[in-house]
């Protein structure tokens, strides 16, 4: 057996190449990977052994040439083939282990020209790669440490490696290359200002199996973009608790989303990824006394999310009631210590976003929705208000206080699903209505949760008001200023409605549809 090596991650690569070694194999490598290799006592030809050619162009070509690509493309079981690398003195390559120097990380986390980048970019690996895999009817093709102990055992107990384990490896192979040239083309797009271009390739990574999915028929499982800077779920570190369901990872998502979006300490309680409760304060603790006062008996078994370190005082609080989740981006010790002693809470804690330079590109400033045979592709839905931008469309204009928190429940009417309808009160809702098919009901809902806290309310829709029936009701209840997009045929009609009940309204010129 003869195995060529070319590492940039460099893990468990000694004691691979050992005991590969110590099966007889004849070992080939790359310069640095036979540099590493021989610190740790173990030695390896130069792949110039096998080529009689030096590295060129800067050490870029290497392994281009015939008695590599022929000694791991050649069909075992055609004759003709073997001949013709015996005439030219070129032997088999029966194992290649080549993993590349990571892309996305390097123009993620600084800024990075193109000329840098092109000089990043590994040609000779990735081709090696994708030779290997091409024959894995009779090469072995290894693109990451995680396989090394499979390959190894398969050895010792078979004296081989089984036909199905060399076309999962080169399956993986295969991967490893798409994915490796994805986030190259996404760079390029990205400095090119191709935001959508002919062919989008989502690059993912396992972060882990889940239990099962929405249902506990689904299989699932939990991938990260490769291409995402920023502080998130996928980052998070569980600290307590059995790990999160499918279900449970949605509604962190969105509790975690929906209080970053906050720059006061804010709390939110979540359930089926709309909240149930929203509050800021000048302390962790109201907000979330407040945020829980919005509907009780829907918080029971939600997800609690904050945007600050969870001190103890509010920790006492949320391990007062039952939930499903908490997810901060920190835990005070005592927080920690009172949360973790609850038993089935499940604990998260998301690490800071990273600064200074590094940057979101690919997939990541984009949303998707899954429909039958392909995706629906769009860019995230940014708040992007300027206060500049409002326009007052009835006589009375807001209070300073009312349009304190008609920006409040602006904020957060973007993260619940619709048709959707927020009422808030002094930074806090006080009733929301999701997901229904008809906005009015969504104003009933909301207002049915509010009750007489609907009273001096605020109330924000992410679309507008098809009909004045919405507002008739709501001003019935009490509310006093309310903020939608606008842009309805009936426009009038809704601010004549307005007029007439001395209500302030504010059209925001942007709608924020949640399906």
């Amino acid at each position: 057996m003869r195995a060529l090596l070319s590492v940039a991650n460099r893990d468990g690569i000694s004691a691979f190449a050992r005991e590969l070694a110590s099966f007889g194999a004849e070992l080939f490598a790359t310069d640095g990977t036979r540099e590493h290799l021989a610190a740790d006592g173990i030695e390896a030809a130069s792949v110039s052994d096998l080529t009689a050619v030096p590295p060129l162009v800067g050490g870029q070509v290497r392994t281009f040439h015939p008695a590599i690509y022929g000694g791991i493309l050649a069909r075992r079981d055609v004759p003709e083939q073997l001949e013709q690398l015996a005439e030219h003195g070129i032997g088999l390559i029966d194992l290649v282990v080549v993993n590349v120097k990571p892309f996305a990380p390097e123009v993620g986390k600084r800024h990075v020209g193109i000329d840098e980048a092109i000089e990043m970019i590994d040609v000779g690996g990735a081709a090696l790669l994708a030779a290997a895999a091409r024959n894995a009817a009779g090469v072995v093709a290894v693109a990451s440490p995680t396989h090394y102990e499979a390959v190894l055992e398969e050895l010792r107990s078979l004296g081989q490696v089984s036909a199905d384990t060399r076309y999962r490896l080169a399956a993986d192979a295969y991967s490893a290359v798409a994915a490796y040239y994805a986030e190259i083309a996404a760079y390029l797009n990205q400095i090119s200002n191709n935001n959508y271009p002919q062919r989008l390739a989502l690059v993912l990574e396992k972060v882990s199996d889940l239990r099962y999915g929405e249902n506990p028929h689904q299989r699932a499982a939990f991938y990260r973009e490769t291409t995402h800077r920023s502080g998130t779920l996928a980052d998070a570190a569980q600290l307590a608790g059995e790990a999160p369901t499918f279900n449970n990872l949605l509604d962190l998502d969105a509790a975690y989303r929906i209080a970053l979006d906050y720059t006061a300490p804010t709390v939110v309680i979540a359930k089926h990824t709309d909240p149930v409760g929203l509050a800021s304060a000048s302390e962790l603790v109201e907000a979330y006394r407040r945020a829980l006062d919005t509907d009780p008996v829907a918080s029971f078994g939600g997800i609690v999310g904050v945007n600050r370190e969870l001190d103890g005082a509010t920790a006492r609080e949320i391990a007062a009631n039952s939930y499903e989740a908490v997810i901060a981006p920190g835990y005070s010790e005592a927080a920690e210590g009172i949360l973790t002693a609850r038993p089935g809470l499940e604990l998260l804690s998301v690490p800071a976003s990273p600064t200074d330079g590094m940057r979101d590109y690919g997939i990541a400033n984009l949303d998707f929705k899954r429909v039958a045979g392909g995706l629906l592709v769009e860019a995230l839905d940014r708040l992007d208000i300027d206060r500049g931008q409002l326009q007052v469309v009835t006589r009375r204009h807001p209070t300073l206080g009312e349009l304190t928190d008609l920006l409040f429940a602006w904020r957060a009417v973007r993260h619940v699903r619709s048709n959707a309808i927020v009422l808030a009160r002094n930074g806090a809702t006080v009733g929301i209505g999701a997901a229904q098919a008809s906005r009015s009901v969504a104003v009933d809902i909301a207002l049915r949760r509010a009750g007489d806290r609907a009273k001096l309310a605020v109330m924000a829709s992410d679309a507008y008001f098809p009909f004045p029936d919405g507002i008739q009701i709501a001003a019935n209840a009490g509310v006093t200023a309310i903020i939608q997009p606008g842009g309805s045929i009936r426009d009038e009609m809704a601010i004549e409605v307005a007029n007439r009940h001395h209500l302030a309204m504010v059209f925001t010129g942007r709608r924020h549809f949640r399906h």
